[in-house]
Formats: C-alpha cells, sequence, structure tokens
C-alpha cells in the first residue's frame, strides 16, 4: 500500500489574505482519512532534508541566503512568501518528502508526498512560491546513489516548469516533459525536453488525448527507469491562476491515466502535489485528495 510523506512543518503562518492556499496541506490529510482512503498508519513525517542534497542542485549563494534569511526585498517579492524561519523548515520539510518518497517508489512502487511539486526554484533563486526544488534535489539524490539511471519528469502543473527545466538542461540522465497552459506564468520560459504549451481555455477532452498521445511515445523513447510525477490541479477551470478548463473529473482521469502507465510498465513512481489557486478552498483540497485517491486504487 502507498505510504504518504506528510510534516507539520508543511503548514506554516502567512499573512491575512495571502493568495497561498496554506490551509490546504493540512486539509488534504483529514480529508483521506476521513473519507477512508488513507489510513493514519500510512503517514510518515520525512524529516528534513540533508545539506549535501540541497547544494547538490541548489548554489551555495543562494542556499545560505535562503537559511540566514538574508533574501533581498526584491528576492522576496519574486518568491511571493515571506522569509521565516517556518518558511526554511517547511521548505526542507517539503523536499525530504520527495526524497524520501523516491526512494520508498523504489521498494513500493508508488511513493506519495502531501506537499513538493516546487518546480519554479531555480539553482539560484526561488520564484512563485517554490524556494528550493524537490523534485531536482530528489532526482539528483537518485543519480548520485546510484539509484536510477534515466530520469523523466512528468509535469503537469498548469503552470511551466521552468526551474527543473533550467537546472536540467545540461544533464541528459534527467528529461524534462512540461504540458502547461502556452500563455500564462512563467512568461518567460526556459527551455525542457519537451515542452507542450495548451492553448487558453482546453478542456478535458484535447487535454487527455494530447496527453495520451504523448506519455506513450515518451516512455519508448526515454526509456526511463524512474518517474517523478509533478500533479498540480491547477489545470482546473476554477483555478484562479490556470487559464485551462478542466474539470474535477477530467484532472481525475489524467491521473488515473499517468498512474496506470507507469504502474503498467513497472515504473517507480514519485508524486507530489503543485499548485492549487481555486477559488474555493474545497475544489482545491477535493483535486488533491482526487490524485491520492487514485494512487491507491491503482497501487492498493
Amino acid at each position: 500500500m502507498p505510504c504518504l510523506a506528510s510534516s507539520e512543518n508543511y503548514s506554516i503562518t502567512l499573512p491575512d489574505g495571502h493568495r497561498f492556499p496554506i490551509a490546504k496541506y493540512a486539509l488534504i490529510w483529514e480529508q483521506l482519512l476521513w473519507q477512508g482512503v488513507a489510513q493514519p498508519a500510512d503517514i510518515y513525517d520525512p524529516g528534513l532534508a540533508a545539506e549535501e542534497d540541497i547544494l547538490r542542485v541548489h548554489s551555495a549563494e543562494y542556499w545560505y541566503k535562503v537559511k540566514e534569511l538574508r533574501l533581498s526585498p526584491a528576492e522576496v517579492r519574486r518568491l511571493g512568501l515571506p522569509q521565516s524561519p517556518e518558511l526554511v523548515r517547511r521548505s526542507l520539510s517539503s523536499v525530504a518528502g520527495t526524497v524520501e518518497s523516491a526512494r520508498r517508489a523504489l521498494q513500493d512502487g508508488i511513493g506519495l508526498s502531501l506537499a513538493g511539486g516546487t518546480h519554479h526554484a531555480f539553482r539560484d533563486r526561488g520564484e512563485g512560491f517554490c524556494v528550493l526544488n524537490d523534485i531536482a534535489v530528489a532526482a539528483a539524490h537518485l543519480l548520485h546513489h546510484q539509484l536510477a539511471r534515466q530520469i523523466l519528469v512528468v509535469d503537469l502543473d498548469v503552470h511551466q516548469g521552468d526551474g527543473t527545466a533550467s537546472i536540467f538542461q545540461q544533464e541528459p540522465r534527467v528529461f524534462t516533459f512540461s504540458m502547461h497552459a502556452g500563455a500564462n506564468y512563467p512568461l518567460r520560459k526556459e527551455q525542457s525536453d519537451l515542452d507542450v504549451a495548451l492553448a487558453l481555455g482546453t478542456e478535458d477532452a484535447t487535454y487527455l488525448r494530447i496527453l495520451q498521445a504523448t506519455l506513450p511515445r515518451l516512455l519508448a523513447d526515454v526509456q526511463p527507469d524512474f518517474i517523478f510525477y509533478q500533479a498540480g490541479v491547477d489545470v482546473l477551470a476554477t483555478d484562479k491562476l490556470g487559464k485551462l478548463a478542466l474539470t474535477q473529473a477530467g484532472c481525475r482521469q489524467r491521473d488515473e491515466y499517468v498512474l496506470g502507465l507507469c504502474r503498467q510498465h513497472e515504473l517507480p513512481v514519485a508524486v507530489s502535489m503543485g499548485g492549487g489557486y481555486s477559488k474555493l478552498l474545497r475544489d482545491i483540497v477535493d483535486a488533491h485528495c482526487n490524485t491520492f485517491r487514485v494512487a491507491y486504487e491503482v497501487y492498493g
């Protein structure tokens, strides 16, 4: 059965009215328990990421500024989150969740993190609510310890995984695939190994058709032995920052397709949540819970 990485560190205090939906991290776990999808024994605290893992991906200068709370006002604005000791612990815990999920996926077929997907963090800076790039750190961890040979990042957040693409542009052992809304944040896109920019307002049928035409071909061409799945739910039509038009059912079908393909090909997969900014917190929580519900159905 899948296990879920989670921590009290994931929930931090933000200013009233902040647009980042920090409340979702506690609510998702509570809803999974209440609905009987997961049991208390399924959850574990991944601890904090090791500094040596962070420094394989992020520059020493940037990491020093983060942990010593020395980001400039301009860097804080670009990040979109106020710097604090809480934020440092949250970032380290979130990265640890993805690293540990990756290691557990090697044993169990799948590893789940109730956080992560912070794909806008670059080697030397944070952007878009992303301090440290959890998927990049976890991928570098697997490569360093020779636990994977060829990694495929499947990033289906509505925003391009620009930080991840930039970090791995010169690393042939990590193939970055991002399928996102084209005319959307970030305004300046990076070059992933494969970018699929979708038209604004793309609905379920078109989205799923493009995904189903793309992912099997990637598996055949890239021949990965490990997959990181960034399962952002900001693809929903209700999302304030997304600009696509998927329904809850379509988003769930996306997850069923990706995880079903991983299971079919016996490819270990680490799942992280990514973004979600619907007006109603309920819509965000329901969509994220669907991802984990599908994981339990496929790998249960």
